[in-house]
């Protein structure tokens, strides 16, 4: 039986996010048409209130870090403040790698039995449409970007949404998708960029100079010294199941 939409309270925490069930459909881009189907939409991109539990542990005893009883790698410290000073509660993680994003989604899979992970980049556009066909012509309604933000991602759910009950979409932080041919990219702007960067198109692909301030030889795997303006945004598969959820 297929799940609609759903609220997931990670276990031994008081911390819950919401999951949208977005309609089914087809979105054409450059061309090619794709469908989406059976898919849930996290209701804002990831907090540090969720993304805190995996990053520092907090969903383990002091005995269980002693033992190192994971079966999930998890970050090392990051250089600097996490948050750039930001804001923490309510606010959107940030300058978190691709790999760090996989690797908290399998811990997520293994916490609840559900497969969750990020989206494609076709499904993403999709879900950030809602069904509209044209650009927002009420950016300032809908988005943090250069012209509101005063250079600072803002609380999360702080916008309108869209027409699926999506948030920040568009513009705040700029949020992690993979192409079929397994590239990755960010999609639809963050607090930076000027109005026309801040769309439905908007693809931007990593670069050595989001970590150009790690002094980490190698450079971190995990954190962006300089990425300030990336995050993520789970989607779930809501036909399948994961199995060895842990206990």
């Amino acid at each position: 039986m297929t799940l609609e939409s759903f609220v997931e309270t990670i276990p031994d925490t008081l911390v819950s996010f919401k999951m949208i069930r977005i309609p089914d459909g087809e979105i054409t881009i450059n061309g090619q048409t794709y469908e989406v189907r059976n898919l849930a939409v996290g209701e804002t991109e990831v907090t540090w209130d969720l993304y805190d539990i995996w990053a520092y542990r907090l969903d383990q005893s002091q005995e269980e870090i002693a033992k190192d009883l994971d079966a999930t790698s998890r970050p090392t410290k990051p250089y600097g403040a996490a948050d750039k000073g930001f804001g923490h509660s309510g606010f959107a993680a940030l300058g978190i790698s691709y790999h760090a994003c996989q690797e908290f989604c399998f811990w997520l899979e293994a916490k609840t039995g559900k497969a969750y992970r990020m989206p494609s980049e076709y499904e993403w556009e999709y879900a950030a449409r809602a069904g509209a066909v044209e650009d927002p012509t009420n950016l300032d309604d809908i988005a943090w970007f250069w012209d509101n933000a005063f250079d600072a991602t803002q609380r999360v759910k702080s916008k309108q949404p869209n027409d699926w009950g999506l948030y920040d979409m568009l513009g705040n932080i700029a949020e992690w998708a993979w192409y079929e041919d397994g590239q990755i990219v960010v999609c639809g702007g963050s607090f930076k960029d000027k109005a026309p960067s801040v769309r439905y198109s908007a693809r931007e692909r990593p670069t050595p100079a989001w970590n150009q301030k790690d002094p980490q030889l190698p450079k971190s795997r995990w954190w962006f010294s300089d990425g300030d303006f990336v995050g993520f945004r789970l989607v779930c598969d809501l036909e399948s199941k994961v199995e060895g959820a842990m206990e």
